[in-house]
């Protein structure tokens, strides 16, 4: 999957995990005159399809800039400055990299008025911005530089800024594979990302398959370059893994395999695939009793699916227990979260949004769904992110079932809502933060599995898995 791929999948994660709080939202955000001087407010009124794209531009970013306060976590309480001078070094670092550094660009004095200060931000950005010999895409490079550095001003890992579309002149694509450290975590918490960086899944089909690519085989360098340096992951290395790409080309990757020893370096060339996507879901009967079922996110309609696929499991055999497979699952919407677990406990709080203020309501499992009566063990990796967290959090603080495997990744800050500006990008932005089900924070942190068995490169090669080893034997399989 492509690195754009991926941003929009994060997004799109992001702005459906808070889809429910859209819609109270939209009777105020939507319609509400805006303050004299200021653009149209954010609108939370999400259209069903993508809407045409415009050019970012100051308009677009002084309406991200108030849709913030409006309606971010913090935004009651956030001082101006710190918001502005994200956005500043954001535009002055792209200048930078274009070669089109100006001497006024110079960051003005601000006072802490959000009105005043967004004035003296926005005279500044406009003098240097006008005296460019800038392309249309240079400007939208600037543009964007500047909102995407106001928004990682927040470091939130569920506030986002997108713009659906890839920079111009680059070619979609990708090789084909999966990664551990995945881009996500890479991409949102790089100082999570530990070595070293392996494949654990090929996409059939793919140029990494055609390529001879398999799971466990550990990426030595991309191009060359070694995908860590000092044990801090490459961004670069990263994107060359994922695309999108600034040409057509190849990426050249070299290979180690510890099943063999084998060390070899293959040419790939990245391609768009147009496969439809893969049902998320994949069961097995294990040692004839024991279900299990890999989700690979808590996409519209996971809980039913996994519901449904251990009703089918159980048709051909009475079941002693449940394997749920979450590692490497990119997390959804908090209503699949509390209808899965009702399958194990009933109208039980599982985790709590809280405002910046420390008030708190709790969500709470789905009444409505039948009982499993099943011993459970979950699955967990560093690259389950979000709802994941959420499902994973509460089935160890409620003590519905085991944790098997790695600690998750800490990318759980809250649900977020989607915010459309008016260049047709959008923002998602969380207006609470979220403690698990016994009040305790796991954002930056993780679940803490409660047996610790990471999945190395070397039992993916060789087809061992550990994990799934112990969760038979937890279940008596």
């Amino acid at each position: 999957m492509s690195t754009w791929k991926l941003r929009l999948t994060l997004l799109a994660v992001v702005l459906a995990a808070g889809a429910a709080g859209c819609t109270q939202t939209a009777r105020h955000a939507s319609g509400a005159a805006s303050p004299s001087g200021q653009p149209p407010p954010c609108s939370a009124n999400l259209p069903p399809a993508p809407p045409p794209l415009k050019p970012t531009t100051v308009t677009t970013i002084e309406q991200a800039y108030y849709c913030v306060f409006a309606h971010y976590y913090a935004g009651p309480v956030l001082d101006d400055r710190g918001l502005l001078a994200g956005a500043f070094a954001g535009f002055t670092q792209e200048l930078d990299r274009l070669g089109m550094d100006q001497p006024d660009a110079t960051m003005p004095a601000l006072t802490g008025d959000r009105g005043t200060d967004w004035a003296a931000f926005a005279a500044v950005y406009q003098k240097v911005t006008s005296q460019l010999p800038a392309s249309q895409a240079q400007r939208q490079a600037l543009a964007a530089a500047t909102l995407a550095g106001m928004i990682a001003s927040l470091h939130d890992n569920h506030a986002r800024w997108d713009y659906p579309a890839p920079p111009s002149g680059y070619v979609p694509g990708d090789l084909g594979i999966m990664t551990s450290p995945s881009y996500l975590l890479a991409d949102a918490a790089p100082q999570e990302a530990l070595p070293p960086l392996f494949v654990t899944a090929v996409e059939p089909g793919s140029p990494a398959d055609s390529g001879g690519v398999r799971p466990g085989d550990v990426i030595v360098s991309v191009d060359g370059t070694p995908p860590f340096a000092d044990g801090i992951i490459s961004d670069g290395a990263m994107n060359l893994l994922y695309g999108p790409y600034p040409r057509a080309g190849r990426v050249t990757v070299r290979l180690h395999r510890p099943a063999t020893g084998r060390t070899w370096t293959v040419t790939l060339a990245p391609v768009l695939n147009q496969a439809p996507p893969s049902p998320g879901v994949s069961p097995q009967l294990l040692h004839g009793d024991v279900a299990y079922v890999q989700l690979s996110g808590f996409f519209p309609g996971a809980a039913d699916l996994v519901l449904q696929t251990i009703s089918s499991l159980a048709s051909g055999a009475k079941l002693h227990g449940l394997i749920l497979d979450l590692r490497g699952n990119g997390g959804g919407e908090p209503a699949e979260v509390s209808r899965l677990l009702g399958a194990f406990t009933h109208g039980t709080a599982y985790t709590y949004d809280c405002d910046v203020h420390g008030s708190c309501a709790a969500r709470y499992t789905d009444r409505s769904v039948q009982l499993l009566h099943l011993p459970l063990v979950v699955l967990t990796d560093r690259n389950c992110v979000s709802a994941c967290e959420a499902f994973s959090g509460a089935v160890k603080d409620l003590r519905l079932g085991t944790l098997v495997g790695t600690r998750t990744a800490g990318i759980v800050s809250g649900p977020a809502d989607g915010y459309l500006l008016d260049d047709g990008s959008a923002l998602g932005l969380p207006a609470k933060h979220e403690l698990s089900a016994d009040h305790e924070l796991i954002n930056g942190i993780g679940v803490a599995p409660d047996y610790y068995l990471p999945l190395t490169a070397r039992d993916l090669s060789t087809g061992h898995d550990p994990d799934i080893t112990k969760a038979l034997t937890l279940l008596g399989g």
